[in-house]
């Protein structure tokens, strides 16, 4: 079976071939015209009564996010869990390829015969996150697993758009003092479900202080509708020694179940459906107007006069689309 055809391709990621679920990411990642169409109708004939528990993970740089979601997803296999990865490596803005470490890293949850790691390439996409990340959580839920985890690039105030497509959000700091505090974003901190505080091994006293400077930050912000009683929580953790892992993970579970219960988790997949469907109604209406060959003939006159300060960035997208 060559599993060109969008259909014997959806029955194969359905059945859980990881070969097919490879191919089928692949395919919805391609900005081939022809492939575009393939992949709509791939994501059409996937099975829609399977659904995973989506979690998102963000971090500081050096918190050890890869090391984390190793052991987190090493633990998760060992209870019977089958986890998919889809980890967002930063892209070059001249090639458009990417270094792709984080299935060197993770070498351990690799092995696992109930892991699948997908680094993806973020290709100037804001929000640390693929273009067709969406995409490729349906594949993964298609194909049966249990547990997506998105690793997104870094933080900072567009790597709220993960929480847009996960059901929980984590984000992974390191133990430094209170100044660190300011080095993260507002947005990014009301976006968290759960403080991640990792290496609490190296110095738990740091670690603490650590939380404690969270935990306060946090109880400032305002209270959301989607949050339980003691959420968002900040938890400190040893990827290494695997201390808090176990703990973090029934906080995630405790969490999706009560948003499940409650109600607040199909409002909020439903709220996210409608974004990707903003998102992907701007993507192709740009693409159509730089394909139509009157704008193309207006854009490099254009593009010379707003570089040259001689017309305004607003009023030469108004001609733009008047052309």
């Amino acid at each position: 079976m060559t599993l060109h055809d969008p259909d014997e391709l959806a029955f194969a990621v359905a059945r859980g071939d990881r070969r097919a679920l490879a191919r089928a990411i692949t395919l919805v990642e391609s900005a081939r015209a022809d492939h575009r169409a393939r992949a709509e109708a791939l994501l059409a004939a996937l099975p829609r009564d399977r659904t995973a528990l989506r979690l998102g993970l963000s971090g500081t740089p050096g918190a050890g996010k890869s090391t984390l979601i190793e052991a987190l997803g090493v633990m998760l296999t060992g209870r019977g869990m089958r986890v998919a990865v889809l980890a967002v490596d930063p892209s070059s803005a001249r090639s458009g390829g990417s270094i792709l470490g984080d299935k060197t890293r993770m070498e351990r949850l690799s092995r696992e015969p109930s892991a699948f790691i997908r680094p993806s390439p973020a290709g100037g996409q804001l929000g640390g996150v693929a273009r067709r990340t969406r995409e490729a959580i349906a594949l993964c839920e298609a194909a049966g697993f249990d547990v997506v985890i998105v690793e997104t690039v870094g933080v900072g105030q567009s790597e709220t758009v993960v929480a847009d497509m996960t059901d929980v959000f984590a984000l992974v700091l390191a133990p430094h003092g209170g100044d660190d505090l300011q080095g993260v974003k507002r947005g990014v901190m009301e976006a968290a479900d759960l403080i991640l505080v990792n290496k609490a091994d190296r110095d738990p006293g740091a670690a603490n202080r650590t939380k404690g400077d969270y935990a306060a930050a946090l109880r400032l912000m305002r209270h959301r509708p989607q949050d339980p009683q003691g959420f968002p929580a900040v938890m400190t953790v040893s990827a290494l020694e695997g201390a808090g892992l176990a703990e973090a993970w029934d906080a995630v579970e405790r969490l999706f179940a009560w948003r499940r219960e409650a109600g607040h988790l199909e409002r909020l997949r439903g709220e996210q459906r409608l974004r990707w469907f903003e998102e992907e109604l701007v993507a192709q209406a740009l693409q159509r107007l730089h394909a139509d060959p009157r704008l193309a003939a207006e854009l490099p006159g254009l593009r010379g006069e707003v570089e040259a300060g001689r017309m305004s960035a607003p009023e030469a997208a108004r001609r733009a689309l008047g052309a």
